[in-house]
């Protein structure tokens, strides 16, 4: 016997749920389903397994899209004040960290929970371990679904797939392929908020220094810009500074990485060398940085001369290290430990009230399928709220 909904979702991720319990508050009988054994499995793992559910400042600027126009309509209509207010009616207890970053006070599985009770409170159903093996557009209207459980039809589909990134909680690209059968473009993915890897020259010289981690400003050559800590790793690169930078770097191209942000080195180095001329320069510039990411840095030659017996040239370029260090990374650590994925479905093709198709009437997408990148802090997460919302309110 075939079951009939109103709507079904493809996906029990941030957007999924969420739009499943306003859609279902509407009236609509809902279908929520995905392959995987546990709702929300990315949200149960994120910020350290507190979740980081929103930022209390959301703007279109914090978001990579092809049309960076597309995100206002549902961020506008969907603050993060709304989501605030729905996680503070759950009595979920909540602190701020840097740059408006908001996290649970307990665990991640609170936000979860929350979803689910939202879901239950609208009458929206849920059905885990749930292959979709076909999927068609039906003559008169809607969609006509094969599952593993069961043949399914509904009025209105949304995709709410995911990326590619963390392929180890269940990513896949069939939110794409889903969206090609239906006449959708999809925009080259590639992972986004990702680690960079080191050129094996650099590893050898730079892989000891694993765990050290100092404040930093990294910039793109696009001239993007962000001061965050940046971590060393025994693979290259990561922490906040390199998550946020990743997103707008290329293959190939530099980033440039100022160890002292906020300083002058050029003045620095003067004016130690006008109060202790005698010296070396690896006690001087440990007083600013770790010292065995100085010992890395520099020749050790180098290190044991005295200020004074450093020429004018030797001093500017070791400023320009400290303030400039130009590095070419290998590459990224790719899907397997992004957080996001860049790319996805078009929007060209998407409605920014609703996020319904406009090749096809009744198919909406939303979420991290579409081509839609929030930097790190909470932003992601806002999308899926705000994109859920959107649907929710007209599927």
């Amino acid at each position: 016997m075939t079951e009939h909904f109103d709507v079904i979702i493809i996906g029990a991720g941030a957007a999924g749920l969420m739009c499943a319990a306003q859609a279902g508050y509407r009236g609509r009988s809902v279908l929520v389903f995905d392959n995987a054994k546990k709702p929300g499995r990315k949200i149960l793992i994120s910020g350290g397994g507190r979740c980081n559910f929103t930022n209390l400042s959301v703007g279109p600027e914090n978001y990579l899209c092809g049309n960076p126009h597309f995100v206002k309509s549902a961020l506008a209509r969907y603050p993060s004040s709304d989501f605030i207010e729905l996680v503070e009616r759950h009595g979920i207890d909540y602190h701020e960290r840097d740059h408006g970053q908001l996290f649970c006070d307990d665990s991640a599985k609170q936000i979860v929970d929350m979803l689910l009770t939202e879901c239950e409170w609208a009458g929206a159903k849920l059905r885990m371990r749930c292959e979709l093996l076909e999927i068609s557009a039906r003559d008169e209207q809607g969609f006509a679904l094969k599952t593993s459980s069961g043949d399914l039809q509904c009025d209105s589909l949304v995709v709410a797939t995911g990326g590619l990134s963390m392929p180890k909680l269940g990513a896949t690209p069939f939110g794409y392929q889903l969206a090609e059968q239906f006449g959708h473009t999809v925009t080259t993915t590639r992972a986004g908020l990702v680690p960079f890897t080191w050129h094996a020259d650099t590893k050898l010289r730079f892989e000891a220094l694993s765990g050290i981690a100092v404040p930093a400003t990294i910039t793109a050559e696009n001239g993007k810009q962000f001061s965050e800590a940046l971590l060393f790793t025994h693979r290259g690169l990561s922490g906040p500074a390199v998550l946020q930078i990743s997103n707008y770097w290329k293959p190939g191209e530099a980033i440039h990485i100022n160890l002292l942000p906020g300083q002058d080195a050029p003045a620095l180095l003067e004016q130690v060398l006008s109060q202790h001329p005698k010296q070396s320069l690896r006690n001087t510039i440990a007083q600013w940085l770790p010292k065995r990411l100085v010992e890395a840095l520099f020749d050790e030659t180098q290190l044991g001369k005295a200020l004074n017996q450093l020429g004018h040239g030797e001093r500017d370029e070791i400023a320009a290290t400290l303030n400039n260090w130009q590095l070419v990374m290998n590459g990224t650590e790719g899907y397997r430990t992004a957080e996001v994925t860049l790319g996805g479905v078009d929007t060209a093709q998407i409605s920014s009230k609703t996020m319904e198709s406009t090749q096809v009437a009744g198919l909406y997408f939303i979420g991290e399928v579409m081509d839609v990148t929030g930097w790190l802090g909470g932003y992601n997460f806002q999308w899926a709220w705000a994109s859920g919302m959107a649907a929710g309110l007209a599927c």
